[in-house]
């Protein structure tokens, strides 16, 4: 298939811990249907045998991957400047046409081909969402690095206006462009509900706010069950490498860290998706649970107000009783949980993988360098 616009290969950089690695196989495989091929450059821990299977289902991709540590991590600049060798040695050998990072710091490494540097989150908005102010000393090199590679991307894309106004807050860089996230509906859908609480996320991350659910989940009618990781792949405090975080309570079930199609089973099934975050640039477990015919109940923050605002739930994120009085209330009545579902799933259908791509390749195209012929007819056009 030939490549639309002009974009026949792209070299991607991602991690396996969050979201990022879902988001970047959905994007490869959405760019993949107009004709592109990606290669995804992975840092950080190495891919799952259950991710390689996933990526292994998107035509045109091929994976790539690096055990070292992330910009985010503690002390992780040998590692961080290591990869980027590495890095350009692969864009060596692929000649890419366009160079997407998911990431800050590599944004400052010679690139031969135009770089997108895209914000799907930061520790600086981290820190003032989570813990109400800036982040100890040790984070300063990250700032410096971080506001490096953003000035030097040739675009910066955030998944909401909400982290775009954090990159400016707190890097200086302006003029970003939103880009919502998108998942194919196809791979979710309703199922029988069953009267339990799901909630996804990486129990480790204060971020995620679990503990409030946790603390909620003994005066609630229904049980909760919680998948995600429950174990920190190394960080700068607050939690400290290999933090570990378990619920504890009986009516509490942790599933641990489930496969993507294991996940959307889950999901199917679910009456109730809650997500009381504190931090959360985009969401993209509520839009996963909203496709697949969840009540949401979120936490009332402007990212997930951004995107959710009059077809969810919202509770103040410090703030158990409201939690609890939302999902009794729900609990009790069917006809809410199945009318505050179909607003979710109607308002989803608007974050489409459809949407995303083509947005991508729109801001592919404007950093392409213009070729010679098409600016000569530009000035014979602006000399008439």
């Amino acid at each position: 298939m030939r490549a639309k616009r002009g974009i026949s290969r792209v070299l991607m950089t991602a991690d396996t811990v969050g979201g990022v690695w879902d988001y970047s196989l959905q994007l490869a495989d959405g760019l993949s249907a107009r004709g592109t091929a990606v290669m995804l450059a992975t840092m950080g821990p190495v891919p799952t045998d259950d991710q390689l299977a996933a990526a292994a289902q998107v035509a045109g991709l091929s994976v790539v991957s690096r055990d070292c540590r992330l910009e985010w991590m503690e002390d992780p600049w040998s590692d961080v400047d290591a990869a980027g060798q590495w890095l350009l040695d692969l864009e060596s050998r692929f000649n890419p046409d366009v160079v997407h990072l998911n990431g800050y710091a590599h944004g400052t490494l010679p690139w031969r081909a135009p770089k997108l540097v895209v914000g799907h989150s930061c520790v600086y908005s981290w820190w003032a969402a989570v813990r109400g102010g800036a982040p100890p000393s040790c984070w300063s090199m990250y700032r410096k690095r971080v506001r490096a590679g953003l000035a030097a991307a040739d675009a910066v894309v955030a998944p909401t206006q909400t982290m775009a106004a954090a990159l400016a807050q707190h890097y200086g860089r302006t003029g970003t462009v939103v880009i919502p996230n998108g998942r194919d509906r196809r791979y979710y859908s309703p199922g029988p509900k069953g009267p339990f609480v799901l909630c996804a996320g990486r129990l480790w991350d204060e971020a995620k706010n679990i503990g409030l659910l946790v603390s909620a989940a003994r005066r609630l009618p229904w049980p909760v069950y919680i998948a995600g990781e429950t174990t920190e792949p190394g960080a700068c405090p607050p939690a400290g490498a290999g933090h570990e975080a378990r619920p504890s309570r009986r009516q509490v079930h942790a599933l641990g860290r489930l496969p993507s199609p294991v996940l959307r089973q889950w999901l199917a099934c679910a009456a109730i998706y809650a997500l009381p975050a504190k931090y959360e640039p985009f969401g993209l477990s509520a839009l996963e649970a909203a496709l697949s015919g969840c009540a949401l109940v979120l936490g009332d923050i402007p990212s997930l107000r951004e995107n959710w605002d009059g077809a969810a739930a919202f509770v103040p994120t410090n703030d158990s009783e409201a939690l609890v009085f939302c999902i009794r209330g729900l609990a009790r009545s069917p006809r809410d949980v199945e009318r505050l579902a179909g607003l979710a799933r109607a308002r989803a259908q608007n974050l489409s993988v459809e949407r995303m791509v083509d947005r991508y390749l729109d801001v592919y195209t404007s950093v392409m360098p213009t070729p010679l012929s098409v600016r000569r007819n530009r000035i014979h056009s602006c000399a008439s």
